[in-house]
């Protein structure tokens, strides 16, 4: 199977696909502004104490103070607090946590109240980002995550991945990092590790290691709440989570974006590095790669998938639930059951790659058609399993209820994708009356004759619905040439599956959008 990721940067968000032999299976979506990410670590102060619920609420700079639970203080809170209380008293020494004397682990039965006080200064990792009304989920088991290793600040422990079979790669692994890491530091061995070299993963090691340094640095300066250590942007993110040798090509519509991921595979593939190409096209990436129709196909409430079977995804506030319906879908010859079983299997190939694609988390309750034989439901089950393998996240799967359930959890760290694929009415704009639609094309090139004779911007381009843009195009001495001999030859049409049928929009030539909408047009 090969794979490409193409990367959309616009001004307001960054769009992430993942692509499975050109089908769309991953897609994340990261606002410009975004403030607070998986990973990312804060100096933040407790607000208030919760016995009750045995947790905290900790300030670190979110409108929501996040919630701290005892379990997630991890075992060596202890030598944490009494580490970041030195470093608080004497900002002009960096201590090292290698010369440190690591103090007991805090008791697994204990409570809140005798651990934190209101007002104490705290370190702490995002472990959730900020999900509906609630604020962030926090952990004081401070980690940094690598491509092949996971660095544990006051640990001592070297833990392997579980994926990784072979007993004698894991003791060689386990015993190669034990010979290589810095005292008080724990590391977890990911499963991309195995078979690599004493080089690579000694020098990933040293970089986990500065970047624990460089957070101390910024600790001593830092006032609460502050951002102490800032995780890589989504896009390396997700690189450095799912970056394998089937990747065949990874495009960036951006220069600085290109840059950075280039320069990231440059560091733990350089061999692979030509795959990262810059994207120079005239229409949108997404657009070039076929991806607008598939987001526009894969997202809203029912989605086909084969022979006129389709799934409805409905989503609230407690949990997600996918029914299966067979639809129109022409009968097996075999039986019902033979056909259910059929569509079953199909629906549940779409519903890992639904699940993926949205990155639903929580519980998820899917309704299959019911089958009656025993050995079709564990085939059904089975293949769930097999399906969801290759899912990243943490998940774990029931097999079949009587009622012909499957209940599905899924690692939740963000909200899930919610993408609306129904278009507002590009024609009446909600007012229920309309301007003749023979005369749209005439309106645009008022709006050329402006922007070219009033507004004097000669280099400019306008995206289109792809069915306008073929009418413009259309004939010999067609709309476009005459626009261009009469207004401007630096303008370019460039037809964009995203938009509505009678919408438009202008850019100049830094790709800033021009805004020309008439009143009506202003919802």
């Amino acid at each position: 199977m090969s794979s490409e990721l193409v990367v959309d940067v616009q001004p307001k968000e960054v769009s992430i696909a993942l692509l499975d032999d050109k089908r769309l299976v991953e897609l994340q979506k990261e606002a410009q502004n975004i403030s607070f990410s998986v990973g990312d670590i804060y100096l933040g102060r407790v607000k208030k104490l919760m016995p009750g619920l045995n947790a905290a609420f900790v300030d670190v700079g979110y409108e929501k103070d996040a919630f701290l639970h005892y379990l997630d203080l991890g075992s060596q809170f202890n030598s944490c607090e009494k580490f970041i209380k030195q470093s608080l008293s004497d900002r002009k020494r960096v201590l090292s946590i290698s010369k440190f004397n690591m103090l007991p682990e805090i008791d697994k039965d204990g409570t809140i109240s005798d651990t934190l006080k209101v007002g104490q200064e705290i370190l702490v990792q995002i472990s959730k980002e900020p999900i509906s009304s609630k604020g962030p989920r926090l952990t004081a088991e401070i980690s940094f995550a690598g491509r092949f290793l996971v660095l544990l600040p006051f640990s001592d422990k070297v833990s392997v991945s579980q994926k990784i079979k072979s007993n004698e790669e894991k003791a060689r692994l386990k015993q190669l990092i034990q010979s290589i890491k810095p005292k008080n530091f724990g590391v977890i061995v990911r499963t991309v590790a195995e078979n690599k070299r004493v080089a690579e993963l000694d020098n990933e090691l040293k970089t986990l290691v500065k970047c624990w340094e460089d957070s101390l640095v910024k600790l001593q300066k830092a006032k609460t709440p502050s951002l102490i250590f800032e995780e890589t942007g989504r896009t390396v993110g997700v690189l450095r989570d799912i970056f394998s040798p089937s990747f065949e090509n990874i495009y960036v519509n951006d220069e600085e974006a290109y840059q950075q991921i280039y320069n990231y595979v440059s560091l733990i593939a350089p061999e692979r590095k030509d795959i990262v190409k810059l994207y120079k096209g005239d229409l949108p990436i997404f657009d070039n790669f076929a991806i607008t129709k598939q987001i526009k196909s894969s997202f809203g409430k029912t989605v086909s998938f084969k022979n006129g079977a389709y799934l409805i995804i409905e989503h609230t506030e407690a949990l997600h639930v996918i029914d299966v319906n067979s639809g129109n879908r022409s009968k097996s010859t075999a039986g019902q059951e033979s056909n259910a079983l059929d569509v079953n299997l199909a629906a549940a190939e779409e519903i890992a790659r639904q699940l993926r694609l949205r990155d639903m988390g929580g519980i998820i309750v899917i309704d299959y058609i019911d089958m009656m034989e025993p050995d079709n439901r564990q085939k059904l089950y089975d293949r769930m399993k097999e399906l969801m393998a290759q899912d990243r996240a943490r998940h774990n799967i029931l097999p079949l209820s009587k009622f012909g359930l499957m209940q599905i959890t899924r690692q939740r760290v963000r909200p899930a994708l919610d993408i609306n694929t129904s278009e507002d009415c590009p024609t009446c704009y909600g007012k229920g009356t309309i301007r003749p639609s023979i005369l749209f094309t005439d309106r645009l090139e008022d709006k050329i004759s402006y922007l070219v004779h009033k507004l004097k911007v000669r280099k400019f381009s306008l995206h289109v619905h792809p069915f306008i843009a073929a009418f413009i195009n259309k004939g010999f001495f067609s709309l476009k040439w005459q626009w261009r001999c009469k207004y401007a030859f630096r303008f370019k049409l460039i037809p964009n599956q995203s938009l509505a049928f009678l919408e438009y929009k202008f850019y100049d030539g830094n790709n800033n959008e021009i805004d020309l909408k008439e009143e009506i047009e202003i919802k």
